[in-house]
């Protein structure tokens, strides 16, 4: 499958410079990073998210993190308050279902461009940090590099610190298979004290 249409067409009409990155087959943002040899920190985990029955939003992460739902839901809550809109109380992943009949391309490709799907974008203010970013082009196997810079020129995000570490795999320690040590039987028999008589020599 080619680059999304739709992304082509915003980024050569907006002239921006970018790079077409064809690697192996990769479902996650995560093995996008390993198969390319990058930084995780650089590449966007491209996340849908559901506010509401008839509402969605994007939310983007760097790879090596997990989404914060609280604090997204923190920033959207603020985001629908300058909209006039009511407050959200709960904020879901898209269902599988729901993916395939309204966005374009792969599930887990979908392009970092919200406008694109008449969404609003919320972006994790850590990737901001980056010269650039590596985003997703609606293919597994095909990347798109562009500037960080260029992305925001193109994008109207909401940024917010929306991200969390992922939590560290505690390794079970195997316990060594118990030694059975021998124990010496000792006899309760207490060995009798013999007496040396001297014998007197007769001269």
């Amino acid at each position: 499958m080619a680059i999304l249409k739709s992304l082509q067409n915003l980024l050569e009409k907006n002239s921006v410079k970018h790079e077409v990155i064809e690697h192996k087959t990769v479902y996650t943002a995560h093995d996008s990073a390993e198969t390319q040899h990058i930084k995780p920190q650089e590449v966007v985990k491209t996340l849908v998210m559901k506010i509401s029955s008839n509402k969605h939003v994007l939310a983007l992460i760097p790879a090596h993190r997990n989404l914060d739902k609280k604090k997204l839901l923190k920033e959207i809550n603020v985001w629908l308050k300058k909209e006039e809109s009511r407050a959200v109380k709960t904020v879901e992943f898209a269902k599988e279902a729901w993916m395939k009949k309204n966005m374009k391309g792969k599930i887990g490709a979908t392009v970092p461009f919200g406008s694109l799907a008449k969404m609003k974008t919320f972006i994790d203010k850590s990737l901001l940090k980056n010269k650039d970013l590596i985003i997703n082009t609606g293919d597994y196997n095909k990347s798109i590099k562009l500037a960080t810079a260029k992305f925001l020129e193109l994008e109207d995000v909401v940024k917010g610190l929306i991200s969390k570490a992922k939590p560290v795999k505690k390794k079970i320690k195997v316990k060594p298979k118990a030694v059975i040590k021998k124990n010496k039987i000792k006899s309760k028999v207490k060995p009798r004290a013999f007496e040396v008589k001297k014998k007197k020599t007769k001269i």
